[in-house]
């Protein structure tokens, strides 16, 4: 969860909004997976401005994205995988280093250095090492093409997209929509440049022994991963674009079964399915309780000791840029971040500041929340009213934007009972806060994904996830003795 983009400013995360956004532009996100021109990598035994810039952005990506996740076995499939590519590839001269984000998000980047990074999330959505591969190849496909060192132009764009994400509080217009703007670009811009990669990962990882149908596997995982996301399903169009890096996901997927029946017919290439599905048996599935964690419709920070429960019909994601929340229809919207304010400052003249815009001034009052000091406004936008509160929790100032197209006395009393849910976490529950894990487990004779899906921690749409992460088929038949994913506490 982030704040505004004034000094000062903290996350749940660290101090990362403008870095997020900065890396963005730098390096380009590629949440999926086509002779480019040739890059000669910087000798890293020296010092360089390169080699400097290159450190720099490591260490955003890894204040952005959890930092870095530590799996020896994991790391070692990952490495073996890589070398493998390496010797494939048109420059095996090059080499490679890969980091594993501690990010439910399905991501990975590239840096001109040679420097990938993969997120758990994505990690656990493939289910066999030519997904991994073909992961992997793509991102070395953006280093051999000069991609990534291409993208470091639209670094230019920094202040501009900086000032599109101060937006969310100088326009309440777009309020939580604003950042869509900023990600829309990047994903068009990249367009062009994901579908040349996507072709030359494929050439790298046929090479290199690996079945390329691996590539249209995991574009097609990743396209249904995205339409269980809660936040793709309602509100507005462009929160399928901004929660999807790269859209097309259905023309890619004939691209490259195009690209990969160039090198063999379907069910040639080593898929290695049983090694690498061990090899990620208890991984860290969705938020790291760390960084707050969503269970139904109620949010839960451990590290910060709060809770509280969004309205009734709400769904929620615990983004990189705050926890955000839709109502199914699309009509309403919350967003949460966090803000340090002077103590000195009372939280009535904060809300007179003009962090956001257009507030009613009459209609600010001082409260008290389960306890804690609070205050609460509407403003109006041209097309959404908001309910507005910042509360004063320890040292910082948590602030709810409440959202909706038409505002009527009922909605703003569910705004109110939501955010009086605020309150401490006991030691009990900070205790209970434990994440989920992906787990192994063998399918049994007359087993069924319904079955199965039935013995997984999460309970919303779980059937779907279960297919989904495994990357079944509806009304596909279980093989009885092959190990499928579940998602447990």
């Amino acid at each position: 969860m982030i704040v505004e983009n004034r000094a000062g400013r903290r996350s749940f995360h660290g101090a990362r909004l403008a870095a997020a956004l900065s890396l963005l532009l730098a390096v380009g996100a590629c949440a999926a997976l086509p002779g480019g021109r040739i890059v000669s990598l910087p000798d890293t035994s020296k010092p360089t401005e390169a080699s400097s810039t290159s450190n720099r952005e490591h260490n955003r990506i890894l204040a952005a994205y959890g930092g870095a996740y530590q799996d020896p076995r994991l790391e070692s499939v990952i490495n073996k995988t890589v070398e493998r590519l390496i010797a494939a590839s048109e420059r095996p001269d090059l080499r490679y280093r890969v980091t594993i984000l501690n990010s439910p998000a399905v991501n990975a980047f590239a840096l001109p250095s040679g420097q990938l990074y993969v997120t758990r999330g994505l990690l656990a959505l493939a289910n066999d090492t030519s997904e991994l591969a073909s992961v992997l190849s793509h991102e070395m496909a953006h280093v051999i093409a000069r991609h990534a060192a291409i993208r470091e132009d639209q670094a230019r764009q920094a202040a501009l997209v900086t000032r599109v994400a101060t937006d969310v509080f100088n326009d309440p217009q777009m309020g939580a929509l604003a950042l869509a703007k900023s990600r829309i670009a990047l994903a068009n811009f990249s367009r062009a440049q994901e579908l040349e990669a996507d072709g030359i990962g494929v050439g790298i990882s046929s090479r290199a022994g690996y079945d390329p149908y691996g590539a249209v596997r995991f574009l097609t995982a990743m396209g249904r991963n995205a339409e269980l996301r809660p936040l793709a399903g309602g509100a507005d169009p462009r929160y399928l674009d901004f929660l999807s890096s790269h859209p097309g996901t259905v023309d890619r997927v004939k691209i490259a079964t195009t690209n990969a029946r160039q090198y063999t017919a379907p069910g040639s290439g080593e898929r290695d399915r049983s090694a690498y599905l061990a090899s990620i048996d208890g991984l860290v599935y969705g938020d790291d309780p760390s960084d707050g964690i969503v269970r139904g419709r109620r949010f839960l920070h451990p590290k910060f000791g709060f809770t509280f429960v969004a309205p009734d019909g709400f769904q929620l994601e615990n983004s990189s840029q705050a926890l955000l929340g839709v109502k199914q229809g699309g009509g309403q919207a919350l967003r949460l971040d966090v803000v340090r304010v002077p103590s000195e400052q009372s939280l009535v003249d904060y809300l007179r500041s003009g962090w956001i815009e257009n507030v009613d001034e009459a209609s600010i009052e001082e409260m008290a929340i389960n306890g804690f000091p609070a205050a609460s406004a509407v403003a109006k936008g041209e097309h959404w009213a908001f309910r507005i509160y910042a509360l004063r929790f320890g040292k910082e100032v948590y602030r709810f934007i409440f959202a909706a197209k038409t505002k009527t006395a009922e909605i703003d009393r569910a705004f109110r009972y939501s955010v009086g849910t605020f309150r401490s976490m006991s030691a009990a529950e900070t205790q209970a806060a434990k994440p989920y894990r992906l787990k192994l487990v063998a399918v049994s004779p007359g087993d069924t994904a319904e079955r199965l899906a039935g013995r997984m921690a999460v309970s919303e749409r779980a059937l779907e996830r279960f297919l989904v992460i495994n990357g079944l088929q509806p009304g596909e038949a279980l093989k009885a003795g092959e190990h499928v994913k579940l998602i447990v506490e």
